[in-house]
């Protein structure tokens, strides 16, 4: 019998990482340091578009402390991974150094290996290059495509049914280039030896990061290991690149430990970014408000070679209940680099656009625009025709509505006042997809009386460690001081990579079921060791109790601790695995429609004497399933709502059109929410367990508190000062057109 205490599951817990981190003791990828290690500086294309005529490295080569300069002519065989490979997800599916053609600003044209990284940097500027010159193409806005849209959800005729309807909304919405910028820049540090290299990498998955460096470096998978025990957050753009490569090859060339760690500039130009999108939504209505058409089509920006597409339209076909829908989408290239996804791809610019549509319709119906959202709940996922295993967007709405006091809401437009401040408020739904990836976990009891868990996924700062020490915990008794979580290295079982919100969900059943696995073990190897009190006892009659193995008719504490048990079998630990089924095979999840759902609440103060506008308060409720740890999900939620503080204000990445290269290409320039942008936040959690998401029906909660957040702020913004916004961010030239000039 094994006994369980559920207690820790749901009770607010704190990070078993927090005194690393706090003290400065974790380390990051770039603060490994080896003896001999040398650094290297990738130098960037100063041109969009064009070719390489020369290349001089000579001044570079000739400086102190210069090594190795790599470029085309010297790389060596780099490879693309295999087409539709289904384990591998590369960012780019050119390797560095493949060819001389320019195809975006800040590409890698070379990179200098040196002693420190002062004499890298410096050999970097050394580098002289010339270029044959193309046109590029730079336009920021991409209505210049001629191309076909693919289809993505169609159902009815929606021609006839928008054409029919008394009342429509057709509009174009706009969401800007956002770059990802976590602190913790993109770092390699490549380490040999002999045929097996070891990469200490800032990687989302390490797992998948071998995969795609075994392929693209031509060595054997089990000859490549990848490390990241701490990262400093990744918002979905850290997978590998093509500068991890350059580090292994210079590591491999010169047979010591190479550095490479890129700078805050080249995060703007070589390792992804939000694309931009455009958005045409038309949506037809009742006069009481049902949905009758609804038409979403989106246009993205991509790179000359990969041909990324955001998915703008992923919430779109089961959001609501519409019975004619047609989503369709594609993708416009330019010469800049390859897209890649940001916290809650698809659905978060998607929702901006479909969300800010809806509110238009509210206003043009002269509706709530709550009461119009909760006419249109679906019942089922039209879009696939399957029911929904957990859905409560009706409850995030209503009990949100309860929490902001929306019940006090004067619809007119600059009728709401406070302190001297005209206020305005908005609202819109979210959701997020929801799934579970395979996942193996291994538990070892020890015989120094400690327990560990270890997997191959990864912790990018959103509580991974403290999620695997509270099951653990909960399946064994073990106190969580106890419990060392080992993660981050791909020599472990195969764990998720860290995105999508898809980790928790993933790894949840995994660590359960090899726990229950192990205390087996534990009781097989009681009843089969001579000395122990348990020898040849029927497994029946052996109970486990928060880390004693006692009979089951004696008290625990009359029973004999783990440790003992293995001292007894001279063995120095005891382990089991676990694995967790994705949803695709699982039949109880294969049947239903995943996903999670949200609704934000978001007043606005306006100044018109002053041209001011702040954010002052959200109210956001989500329904992500049972929440495992309360203070880590609501950490998550409130600092994606200060991202959609960011994405709805404040955050553009603007290129010049002449050059391609970033204008606002750092901190300084790149305006993102700080403390004095956050608002008061109010986060509630439904919490309620979803059966299609295994035992403990938890799903992630990374992106779903960003969604909405925009086309709410932009709902408030039109509350406040009657000013329409439909292109993101909300510009200070935007709210001089109010017809409000002052309180």
């Amino acid at each position: 019998m094994i006994m369980t205490s559920s207690s820790i599951i749901g009770r607010p817990t704190p990070r078993v990482d927090g005194p690393l981190k706090t003290t400065g003791t974790a380390q990051f990828s770039a603060d490994f340091h080896f003896d001999r290690l040398v650094h290297a500086m990738p130098v960037g294309a100063g041109i969009a578009s064009g070719r390489i005529t020369k290349l001089d490295t000579s001044a570079a080569e000739s400086m102190p402390g210069v090594l190795l300069v790599l470029h085309h002519g010297n790389i060596g065989p780099l490879f693309r991974t295999a087409p539709g490979d289904a384990d591998t997800s590369n960012s780019e599916a050119r390797p560095a150094f493949e060819d001389e053609v320019i195809r975006h600003w800040g590409q890698h044209v070379a990179v200098v290996i040196a002693n420190t990284l002062e004499q890298a940097t410096a050999g970097a500027a050394a580098v002289k290059v010339e270029y044959a010159p193309d046109t590029a193409s730079l336009s920021a806005s991409l209505d210049d495509f001629k191309g076909e849209r693919k289809s993505v959800s169609e159902r009815g005729d929606v021609d006839k049914a928008f054409d029919d309807a008394p009342v429509k909304i057709d509009a174009n919405y706009v969401t800007p280039i956002e770059t990802h910028n976590p602190i913790e820049m993109h770092a390699t540090v490549a380490v040999w030896d002999g045929d097996r290299v070891t990469l200490y990498e800032t990687t989302q998955g390490v797992v998948n990061h071998r995969a795609v460096m075994s392929q693209v470096l031509g060595v054997p998978m089990e000859n490549v290991r990848v490390v990241t025990k701490f990262l400093g957050s990744g918002f979905g753009g850290k997978f590998p690149w093509p500068h991890c490569a350059l580090a292994a090859v210079a590591a491999r060339r010169l047979n010591r430990p190479v550095k490479l760690s890129l700078t805050r500039r080249m995060m703007f130009s070589s390792v992804g970014y939000r694309p931009r999108t455009e958005q045409h939504v038309q949506l037809g209505a009742t006069k009481e408000g049902k949905l009758l058409a609804l038409r979403h089509d989106y246009l993205n920006v991509t790179s000359q070679l990969d041909d990324y597409d955001e998915g703008c339209g992923e919430a779109t076909p089961y959001l609501y209940s519409v019975a004619n829908l047609e989503v369709t989408g594609a993708t416009v290239k330019r010469h800049t680099g390859t897209p890649i996804w940001m916290r809650g791809p698809g659905a978060v610019p998607g929702l901006f656009g479909t969300e800010s549509a809806m509110n238009e319709l509210a206003d043009e119906l002269k509706m709530d625009p709550l009461r119009l959202r909760v006419i249109n709940d679906a019942e089922t996922d039209e879009s696939n025709k399957l029911p929904f295993s957990s859905r409560h967007l009706r409850e995030c709405l209503e009990t949100g509505a309860k929490k902001f006091g929306w019940e006090k809401r004067n619809p007119e437009v600059g009728s709401m006042r406070r302190d001297g401040k005209i206020l305005g408020w908005g609202v819109a739904a979210a959701s997020w997809i929801a799934m579970r990836l395979p996942c193996t976990a291994s538990v070892e009891f020890c015989a120094n009386g400690r327990l560990c868990v270890r997997c191959a996924t990864q912790d990018i700062g959103t509580g991974t460690y403290t999620v695997f020490a509270q099951v653990v915990h909960e399946k064994t008794g073990v106190p969580m001081d106890r419990i060392d979580v080992i993660i981050g290295d791909s020599a472990l079982p195969a764990g998720p990579f860290s995105g999508g919100s898809l980790v928790t969900g993933s790894v949840l059943s995994a660590i359960a079921s090899g726990a229950e696995n192990a205390i087996k073990r534990l009781q097989q190897v009681a009843a089969a060791t001579e000395g122990s009190p348990y020898h040849q006892a029927s497994l029946e009659t052996i109970s486990y109790s928060g880390g004693i193995l006692h009979k089951k008719d004696q008290a625990p504490a009359d029973g004999t601790h783990f440790a003992e048990i293995l001292k007894m079998a001279k063995v120095n630990g005891l382990s089991a695995e676990g694995n967790s089924q994705p949803t695709s095979e699982d039949p109880k999840a294969k049947g239903v429609s995943l996903h999670s759902y949200g609704a934000q609440f978001v007043e606005v103060e306006w100044e018109p004497d002053i041209a001011r506008l702040r954010v002052s308060r959200v109210v956001t409720v989500i329904d992500a399933g049972r929440i495992i740890n309360p203070t880590a999900a609501t950490n998550q939620v409130a600092g994606a709502v200060v991202m959609g503080i960011g994405m709805g204000m404040l955050e553009e990445t603007i290129y010049d059109e002449r050059t391609g290269q970033p204008i606002n290409g750092s901190l300084a320039d790149y305006l993102v929410a700080t403390c004095a942008d956050s608002p008061d936040i109010d986060v509630t959690f439904l919490d309620y367990p979803d059966p299609g998401m295994g035992e403990y029906g938890a799903r992630g909660v990374g992106e779903i508190g960003l969604a909405g957040v925009a086309p709410a702020i932009t709902a408030a913004v039109h509350h406040a000062t009657g000013v329409r916004v439909r292109e993101l961010p909300v510009r200070i030239e935007d709210l001089l057109k109010s017809k409000i000039v002052s309180v």
